[in-house]
């Protein structure tokens, strides 16, 4: 193992810890709009809210980084770390503001399954951030988002299918397809930020 020469300073690590956060809180938000009945204006607002607050959150990394001198992991890294959290609550936003701009009824029970999965993987994210200052004990981490991924892949397929065998008109089928795009996009996002730990793990191990 090689020799540590940075500072013990926590704050990259709080703040990766705020976003996976924000992740679940967002990811919990959507799992609550697809199910029938909800209230989605007032919980797309709520989206936006942590939307806002997690893009404030990836500035202040920004901010951070670029006054740092001694960072405690490459600052490559720090960047594609920041970045990749941020990207799944920004698809987790357009997943939810996609359901009440195309005014949906009802979403596809494989797509309400793969917002499961999401609320899977993001509690397994933000679990695993306090754990990445010791880079210890994370490989199970990236191993079950991967196999959540997986999963998610297999019920996107089955719901690509579903839409074009004739059960919905052609406007409709297009406008789930997107919903479905975006919540792929999101499990894909999930496993990009898992592949960035794994790297600094790599790294620093």
């Amino acid at each position: 193992m090689r020799l540590r020469l940075t500072p013990r300073d926590t704050a990259f690590y709080d703040m990766f810890g705020v976003s996976a956060a924000n992740i679940v809180d967002a990811a919990e938000v959507l799992e609550r709009i697809v199910t029938p009945g909800a209230d989605r204006r007032s919980l797309n607002a709520r989206m936006r809210e942590i939307e806002h607050a997690n893009d404030e959150n990836t500035h202040d990394v920004m901010r951070r980084l670029n006054s740092t001198f001694v960072t405690p992991f490459d600052r490559e890294d720090i960047y594609d770390l920041a970045s990749r959290l941020d990207d799944v609550v920004d698809f987790l936003e357009a997943a939810a503001d996609l359901i009440v701009l195309y005014e949906l009824d009802e979403v596809p029970a494989t797509t309400r399954e793969v917002v499961g999965l999401l609320v899977a993987a993001a509690r397994v994210t933000a679990d695993a951030m306090p754990r990445l200052q010791r880079t210890k004990d994370l490989a199970p981490y990236w191993i079950e988002v991967n196999r959540l991924e997986n999963e998610a892949d297999q019920l996107y397929r089955r719901t690509l299918a579903s839409l074009f065998n004739g059960g919905y008109d052609a406007l409709t089928a297009l406008k789930l397809k997107d919903l479905a795009d975006q919540v792929e996009a999101a499990a894909d996002a999930l496993e990009d930020v898992a592949d960035t730990v794994e790297t600094i793990v790599v790294k620093e191990s």
